[in-house]
């Protein structure tokens, strides 16, 4: 699998956004696409993920940035199992960073931690279950 990077963005209005990734060639996944969000493919490894306001504040107990006037994001990195997502996560605690700035996620197919670099910038270390998203 190679490795991917999903941008999460949070967005005043999804349906403009999404119609603005389009127009830069990003294709709309319905699969993981809803009201609160937009999943734009760019590429075979880097990905979109457009979040209303809400649904972005619900990821993180700060309050969300206005990038017109300051810079912010969280970046999910995949990785090949949960054991890696595991290793990163102790890595960076162990670097200067803060390892589980929120609460670990198991939804079955889907595994995901959450971890802050020295800088506070977020990052989200996912394992997909392949065979769980094929069923």
């Amino acid at each position: 699998m190679p490795k991917m990077i999903f941008v999460s963005l949070p967005v005043r209005d999804l349906s403009a956004a999404t119609r603005f990734y389009e127009a830069i060639g990003c294709d709309l996944n319905p699969q993981f696409s809803d009201a609160n969000a937009s999943c734009m493919v760019f590429s075979e490894t880097i990905t979109f993920m457009l979040l209303t306001r809400e649904y972005y504040a619900t990821f993180t107990s700060r309050p969300i940035a206005d990038a017109h006037a300051t810079s912010a994001m969280m970046i999910a990195l995949s990785q090949d199992s949960r054991e890696a997502v595991d290793a990163i996560v102790a890595a960076a605690a162990g670097a200067g960073g803060k390892g589980d700035v929120r609460e670990p996620r198991d939804m079955g197919f889907m595994y995901q931690r959450t971890f802050e670099d020295c800088d506070g910038n977020l990052f989200e270390p996912i394992w997909m279950n392949p065979e769980a998203l094929a069923a």
